[in-house]
């Protein structure tokens, strides 16, 4: 007997499989990863994310784990590594993205106590249930996007932030029959 997932998930990638299965709309509270999955998700934007996720450990090396103190203060050298790094998508205004969403990160630390303090707060620190319909951004996604523009952040459109809710679990969004989905 096959496990029902969403459509999505190539059963032909173990990497996709496992992202399905273990963290795609499972509620995230870790800064790191929530920074991480920010610029992931930018990163994606264009692409795939299964192109993306492939090339994930790619990224936390080139981008210092995900360090946003270090990133924030990258210097044109460190940028012509980046944009020469065949492991990471070589796009020059995603690379500067990385390094923008940094320093508006650290802002957003100060201000607001960080991601987690502050994405959460729009739902009360509660997952937004769906029905498990195909759906590709919502108000509180324009909200959202709008408001980190508005604090700097870069490729943080209202769609690339409606696929990051449902990656750090804002949004409960697994087909009506996918097993991971929570009754």
């Amino acid at each position: 007997m096959t496990t029902q997932r969403c459509a999505w998930a190539n059963p032909a990638n173990p990497l996709y499989l496992h992202y399905h299965d273990h963290e795609w709309g499972v509620p995230c509270h870790d800064e790191l990863r929530l920074f991480e999955m920010l610029n992931l998700e930018g990163a994606q934007a264009g692409l795939s994310w299964e192109t993306i996720l492939n090339k994930r450990e790619n990224y936390r090396k080139a981008f210092d784990h995900w360090d946003a103190r270090k990133i924030a203060v990258y210097d044109a050298e460190k940028v012509a590594q980046l944009l020469a790094n065949p492991g990471i998508v070589r796009n020059r205004l995603k690379v500067a993205a990385a390094i923008t969403n940094a320093q508006a990160y650290l802002r957003l630390c100060e201000e607001a106590g960080g991601l987690d303090a502050y994405l959460w707060a729009y739902v009360d620190g509660k997952p937004i249930r769906n029905n498990g319909e195909r759906i590709i951004k919502t108000d509180l996604s324009d909200r959202i996007s709008k408001d980190l523009g508005k604090r700097g952040f870069k490729f943080v459109g209202s769609t690339i932030i409606y696929a990051y809710m449902q990656a750090i679990g804002m949004v409960q969004d697994h087909a009506a029959d996918c097993a991971w989905r929570k009754s």
